[in-house]
């Protein structure tokens, strides 16, 4: 009986643990100009189970992320909920590279072709905070060495750029 006990009280432990291991979700992105290309590239990593979960929950089915209807899916997503708008009140043209999935992320990446990011601009940064009140995204300007990092929350989803 004691050992039951003691393995019950191990699993419910372990339980517990696992529960709580992921109650804080976040996101980390770097936006950065590249000169040999001239263009602004973006790259977003975010934790595979809550994209998938975010799918899951818009589309009400299960998702694959590494299936192209995944792909599609997320991108949409993704052209919805981030975006840049230039010092002239203008979307800027942000192109979908395409992404690349592991066991534990996501990786998108995104151009803004022949731009270099003007100060003013202002990123818009809603990606799963929509979803999960408790996301954070963290997202790095690195231009000419100089580095800017922005935090996106529910109280800050668009934030200008020095």
């Amino acid at each position: 009986m004691k050992r039951w006990r003691a393995l019950a009280c191990a699993t419910l432990a372990c339980a517990s643990m696992a529960a709580g291991a992921h109650n804080f979700h976040m996101g980390i992105a770097d936006i950065s100009y590249n000169a040999a290309s001239g263009s602004t590239e973006v790259v977003h990593t975010y934790t595979g189970h809550d994209v998938e979960a975010l799918l899951t929950n818009l589309y009400q089915r299960q998702f694959d992320l590494g299936q192209e209807d995944s792909e599609a899916a997320l991108r949409r997503y993704v052209e919805k909920q981030f975006y840049l708008v230039g010092p002239d009140g203008k979307r800027l043209r942000l192109n979908w590279v395409g992404m690349k999935v592991n066991a534990d992320n996501v990786v998108i990446f995104q151009e803004i072709e022949r731009t270099r990011l003007a100060p003013a601009t202002r990123i818009h940064n809603q990606l799963l905070i929509d979803f999960l009140p408790s996301q954070r995204n963290t997202l790095n300007v690195q231009d000419s060495g100089t580095i800017q990092t922005l935090i996106f929350d529910r109280q800050n989803t668009e934030l200008p750029i020095r």
